[in-house]
């Protein structure tokens, strides 16, 4: 077989040797004076000799010699665009898909696991291609999600259009180029995370979605799923998502090289224009345009709303996000609600017998399509069966009595399946989905009671330090077991110290060390860039340049006013409410809404549908006003001035209310002391950076963080 070029790179990961690097690899200490050559921070060091042997042993075990996912990702390409980078509105670049050609060199990095380095090419896929002759397309890398094109008779069905409406129009405006101009008549929103809905305005006009000219077709419970996963702990899943996607992390061999089922997450204008037509049946067929459509209903899979379509004319079956080129997270880092293995596995089981005979082409949201009966069946068979798995022997094991803290060193899926590139967990990992999995079933407890109510890490760090006999003593253990390649046990003890004494840089460094060799050696981005970061974060601290950001205008609009009344509760700081007894009756005419907001032992509630008999304050606003206070770009002072908002009674209840919620920012310390230093030119590329979010007075601002 004569391979592709990329196919040809895949051949050469396997034989490449890493003798040249082998020598400035001296058990991971950095022989260079000023930094490792091409590492983007100047204390970075190389990959370890342990690192290395490591690496032998990942390309000895897999099948590297199996190029079909290559050739996969290569059919059907139509075009490249002329450019590799795509501008936001603003000024800032949205997306650059150039930063990441350093892993079309053809080199071996060292420094990346061979399975991730395969996958990272494999998601190198830029440009215009042919699923179904004449009838689907798909644009790709574009974005972290796929576009696909489906033809109808006259004009397009869009299929996700990506997460920023800068990206969504440079790739439909290249389909068209290269295709023939045909209108949008259809945008079908897969499931509820922003990558697949966000770009909708770079495709359509919101005025043609409300005359009914172009219908938007979701899963039913979209919108709630779609505003709302987040909302609650949206700033601390912004500053986790810092770590899952690695964004201090230059593009670069030794920092972000990929995120599993793309590259990243475009940084552009991020919209949502409300579905017209809900799917609420299991199975559902609807025709548009010509094309006949079986919608799928799949909720509490990889999103709590989404859906799989099969198109019976041309035996194609679209897998949403349920099967990509890896396994996902069942317990993804960034925060959400831990997804349900089984249901997963028995929702691609009902796709495999309702459709599986008959499917030709198989394509989804993320990765490459599959092409024949024999290979779809081939593919949907291991990520079923491994989703299974991990569900079923997880709890086995549980009913054994093997704990939260113990499981992620104990379950590894079947051999049969680790061989399987289509099952290899690279969203996902089996380290963290399996610790996932107890929790949904068992909760974080591992039933010791000395774990019940433990200390906080400040607390317990310096009883460990002084039993172990200071700090010296730790670094020294510390640097034996990094020259010994055990970096986990090193990572145990030197956590201890750093939580203990945060200004301890040497430390603080000797822990960057060993994160990075765990990062380096890690199979999964969302493992890796968690690992990188922390070393990031403790040589040089968190930016402060390194901006939140808000959700879009159009996300707040959808958002019920319920739940931004629940999320000022969050946002109260009740230790300084005690005493407080007061009642606000939130009126909001042009919705015809009522709410009666009550202050009672240090507790704010809230309750839809009522209002109080003799409240202490009125408050009057039209609700398309008040978003304008939910994003934090208006307050309630400046709406009553306008005479857009109206106070009845007493005015401070107000005030005291205000002066109690506290402005979430996500910027918080994850590692000791790494809060408000000082940036450095480290710290983030052009490419990635947008403008800096500027703070308004009382925020009552509701960050996204909701990606996969």
């Amino acid at each position: 077989m004569k391979l592709n070029r990329i196919a040809q790179f895949s051949a050469l990961v396997i034989a490449a040797s890493t003798a040249g690097l082998a020598h400035a690899a001296t058990d991971g200490v950095s022989p260079f004076a000023a930094g490792t050559p091409g590492h983007f921070h100047p204390q970075g060091k190389p990959p370890s000799k342990h690192t290395l042997e490591m690496r032998d042993q990942v390309k000895k075990s897999l099948p590297f010699e199996d190029v079909r996912d290559f050739e996969e990702s290569k059919k059907g390409f139509i075009a490249k665009p002329p450019f590799n980078k795509i501008m936001a509105d603003a000024g800032h670049v949205a997306w650059d898909m150039g930063s990441y050609e350093f892993l079309l060199q053809g080199k071996d990095f060292a420094s990346v696991n061979p399975s991730l380095q395969r996958q990272a090419v494999l998601n190198m896929a830029y440009g215009l291609y042919e699923v179904v002759p004449d009838r689907i397309y798909q644009v790709r890398g574009f974005d972290l999600a796929n576009m696909t094109l489906i033809k109808g008779d006259t004009g397009w069905i869009i299929f996700d259009p990506l997460t920023a409406k800068e990206t969504a129009a440079a790739a439909l405006a290249f389909a068209n180029e290269k295709l023939g101009n045909r209108p949008v008549m259809a945008v079908v929103y897969s499931h509820s995370h922003v990558d697949h809905f966000g770009g909708v305005r770079g495709v359509v006009d919101e005025k043609d979605v409300q005359s009914g000219k172009v219908p938007i077709i979701a899963p039913e419970h979209f919108v709630q799923a779609a505003v709302s996963e987040n909302v609650f702990s949206g700033n601390a899943m912004s500053r986790r998502v810092q770590y899952q996607y690695g964004v201090l992390l230059e593009r670069n061999p030794f920092g972000h090289v990929d995120q599993s089922i793309g590259k990243n997450v475009a940084n552009g204008n991020t919209g949502l224009i409300a579905p017209t037509r809900l799917i609420t049946k299991d199975f559902e067929e609807l025709t548009i345009d010509g094309v006949t459509m079986v919608f799928q209903n799949t909720p509490d899979t990889e999103a709590p709303a989404e859906m799989n379509t099969y198109f019976p004319q041309f035996k194609a079956f679209w897998a949403a996000e349920n099967i990509t080129g890896t396994i996902h997270n069942i317990y993804t880092l960034r925060g959400a609600e831990i997804r349900n293995a089984l249901n997963w596995s028995k929702q691609i089981n009902n796709a495999l017998y309702k459709f599986g005979d008959d499917v030709e082409f198989m394509f989804a949201s993320h990765s490459w399509p599959r092409w024949g009966n024999t290979r779809i069946q081939e593919v949907m068979r291991a990520q079923r069966d491994l989703y299974a798995n991990m569900n079923n022997q997880v709890l086995h094991y549980a009913n054994q009595g093997v704990t939260i803290n113990e499981i992620h060193n104990i379950y590894q899926s079947p051999p049969s399946l680790q061989r399987q590139w289509a099952a290899r967990s690279y969203h996902g990992s089996e380290a963290h989905n399996s610790r996932g999995i107890i929790n949904r079933y068992l909760g974080y407890w591992d039933g010791n009671p000395a774990t019940l109510v433990p200390l906080s890490p400040r607390e317990s760090a310096p009883l460990y330090v002084e039993m172990m006999g200071g700090a010296a003593r730790i670094m020294a253990k510390g640097k034996e077991l990094n020259d010994q390649g055990k970096y986990l046990e090193a990572t145990e003890i030197l956590n201890k110290l750093v939580y203990a004494e945060p200004k301890n840089q040497e430390a603080r460094n000797m822990l960057a060390d060993a994160f990075e060799q765990l990062g380096y050696q890690k199979e999964s981005p969302s493992l890796r860039n968690p690992f990188l970061q922390a070393a990031y974060e403790l040589r040089t601290g968190l930016p402060g340049t390194l901006a939140p950001k808000p959700s879009g205008p159009d996300v707040i609009r959808a958002l019920p006013t319920a739940l931004w009344l629940d999320f000022l509760a969050i946002s109260m700081d009740s230790r300084r409410a005690d005493g407080l007894n007061f009642t606000i009756n939130l009126v909001t005419p042009d919705n015809k809404e009522k709410f009666l907001v009550e202050m009672s032992n240090a507790t704010l509630t809230s309750i839809a549908g009522y209002q109080a008999k003799k409240p202490t304050l009125t408050i009057t606003v039209n609700r398309s006003d008040l978003n304008s206070v939910m994003m934090g770009v208006s307050t309630f002072e400046a709406l009553e001035t306008a005479g857009k908002a109206k106070f009845d009674g007493d005015r401070g209840v107000y005030e005291k209310l205000k002066s109690l919620l506290v402005k979430f920012t996500p910027n918080f310390e994850i590692m000791p002391g790494t809060v408000n230093a000082s940036p450095t030119p480290a710290a983030r590329t052009a490419s990635n950076t947008a403008p800096a979010y500027e703070a308004k007075p009382f925020e009552y601002v509701i960050y996204s963080a909701e990606v996969d």
